[in-house]
């Protein structure tokens, strides 16, 4: 990728040893199973970012003075496996490092590793789940690392809480939680849906954002763009209230699969990230350090991973 900083932000607040935030590319596309493209998306992102005012009209903040500091891109493909462990060590280190650490993707199968990474460093630690579809099979056409089982692992090693679900496969609903899933069809009759999402999380949240939890009306550019979605004012209002309520230790954004006749996709993208960082940074002095409150002594790969299983 051609961009050396996050939307064109000056090097002064790009540099690694100063920036609180980390934003990790992985363009990659190895797993899905409709529209291809989705290793497209951190590209699109970046090029919308840069062209993308700065200044946040709401919290009357510039968030990118926090520093953003734009990793290189991931880009081992050899393997859906290979791709989850090479997310998980580099998502790791940067958490270590003591930054707020965001990730873009790419397919949803990568949020295999970023959430294995967090769920490693946070104690008890929530995975908010903001897609059309459940991701939960265990195994999909061969791979536990495959798009469609995004939060299998999650389920059975987090506090899973999952929003926006309109779309799975019945077997998913052995797996499933329903005291945890907040589907689409009720939420549109629930004006206290988002309170009740909020009540589900512990206080460290980890989220994974699927861009398809959107209605298509605002963003069609996704891999499978399901009706019946969020909207953009409702998803920044629980955003927001996620932000303000809980310790959100990191995010990751997925399935931007861009279209060139469509940019307005892209765009939207790019806003919900700043807008996230915005929300998680309201009310943080430039000069105050970033403590992540990381647990370096968690220990937390032994509940769900073997040698004998490591991806």
């Amino acid at each position: 990728m051609s961009i050396k900083t996050y939307a064109g932000i000056p090097q002064k607040h790009a540099a690694l040893e100063t920036s609180k935030i980390v934003l990790i590319p992985v363009p990659y596309d190895g797993t899905s199973t409709w529209q291809k493209g989705a290793d497209k998306g951190p590209e699109a992102f970046l090029d919308a970012s840069e062209n993308m005012e700065l200044y946040d009209i709401e919290t009357q903040t510039e968030v990118y003075k926090q520093g953003v500091y734009l990793a290189d891109a991931i880009t081992e493909n050899s393997s859906p496996e290979a791709v989850v462990s090479e997310v998980h060590k580099i998502t790791k280190d940067y958490i270590k490092r003591n930054k707020f650490v965001t990730i873009f993707g790419g397919e949803h199968s990568i949020s295999i590793g970023t959430i294995r990474a967090f769920n490693e460093c946070f104690d008890n630690l929530t995975v908010l789940h903001i897609d059309a579809h459940a991701d939960l099979r265990k195994e999909y056409h061969g791979s536990k690392c495959n798009h469609a089982c995004a939060v299998y692992e999650a389920g059975q090693t987090t506090n899973l809480v999952q929003v926006g679900i309109r779309s799975m496969d019945v077997a998913e609903t052995t797996v499933m939680d329903e005291e945890k899933v907040f589907f689409a069809h009720d939420m549109a009759k629930d004006e206290y849906w988002m309170d009740k999402v909020i009540e589900a999380l512990g206080e460290n949240v980890f989220i994974t954002f699927d861009l398809d939890a959107f209605d298509p009306s605002i963003l069609p550019s996704t891999g499978t763009p399901e009706p019946g979605g969020l909207f953009w004012y409702e998803t920044l209002d629980f955003l927001k209230q996620v932000f303000e309520e809980r310790n959100v230790v990191g995010f990751d954004i997925v399935e931007l699969c861009p279209n060139p006749e469509e940019r307005a996709s892209d765009f939207v993208a790019a806003k919900l990230y700043y807008k996230m960082l915005t929300y998680k940074f309201a009310g943080t002095d430039e000069e105050e350090e970033y403590e992540s409150n990381f647990n370096e002594t968690k220990k937390g790969v032994s509940k769900f991973n073997t040698e004998e299983d490591e991806y």
